[in-house]
């Protein structure tokens, strides 16, 4: 079993995702995982780097299939004994002109950035190892879109007592009242990928709880955070950020220093901690 800290970053073939293995393989000192549903387009996304004179490793890993959560669960058991850094990246948006019905966008958009994200999370994150990091990439999106949901799902969403489980029904919530075509009359904002991000959030601020009930004192950060507007596939060629610019802060939150007692549980942008 190697010795060497081993970091992941999930869905990151491209865009943020790409940016931040390329971020981490100059900063991170370990073993940098690439990982991706496609394996052909990871690979070819690591000769990229390669070629950049960086030396990413490889993983195939679709966040959407449990089997492929636990082989790679298993991989790294087998091979590091467990995970120092995790980056919960891989997310899907719909473009703003696209004819899918709502309800249809709605539970694809849930399916991968919220329900795939906690099972990627349910299998890593038992092997995190002491000082270990955990970024879940959210969105300034998560905020607006809490801000225009109604003043009973704000409390909800804000409340320092939420279970993982109070949660996933109101992610499950979301769903069927698009499918009934009552989202808005029940206080739902009209963003599938802004509701989807709050739950990101939401379940970061979970999980950072439940790690300071469970694994007290072994100095591990989690928190939710926001790249920002950043030119990739998912945001478009408009936005004001480039891809190495959106990986800064995932990239900063990922490689805090042993031994900082935070940020832990937070919305960070822009290095800096958010209100919620």
């Amino acid at each position: 079993m190697s010795s060497t800290p081993v970091a992941v970053v999930t869905g990151s073939n491209k865009g943020i995702g790409l940016a931040i293995v390329r971020a981490l393989c100059k900063q991170f000192s370990g073993d940098v995982y690439l990982t991706s549903r496609d394996i052909e387009r990871g690979k070819a996304a690591v000769a990229k780097l390669q070629e950049e004179g960086l030396k990413p490793l490889f993983h195939q890993l679709d966040i959407n299939n449990l089997q492929s959560i636990r082989t790679f669960c298993d991989f790294l058991k087998e091979k590091y004994g467990g995970l120092n850094v995790l980056v919960n990246n891989a997310g899907i948006a719909f473009k703003g002109a696209d004819t899918t019905p709502f309800d249809i966008q709605a539970e694809v958009t849930l399916k991968t950035n919220f329900f795939a994200t906690r099972d990627a999370c349910r299998e890593l994150l038992p092997l995190l190892k002491p000082n270990a990091r955990v970024v879940n990439v959210s969105s300034m999106v998560a905020v607006s879109a809490l801000a225009r949901c109604s003043k009973d799902l704000q409390q909800k969403f804000r409340n320092d007592t939420i279970t993982e489980e109070e949660l996933v029904k109101l992610m499950e919530k979301f769903v069927e009242d698009t499918k009934n075509g009552v989202h808005e009359k029940e206080g739902w904002p009209n963003t599938a990928y802004g509701v989807s991000k709050i739950g990101v959030t939401v379940l970061s601020r979970i999980q950072a709880r439940v790690l300071n009930e469970t694994r007290k004192g072994d100095g591990i950060l989690l928190n939710a955070c926001c790249p920002g507007w950043v030119r990739t596939d998912m945001a478009g060629p408009k936005a004001t950020k480039s891809p190495d610019e959106g990986a800064e802060t995932p990239v900063y939150l990922a490689l805090l220093p042993a031994g900082a007692d935070g940020p832990h549980g937070q919305h960070v942008s822009e290095k800096k901690v958010q209100k919620w």
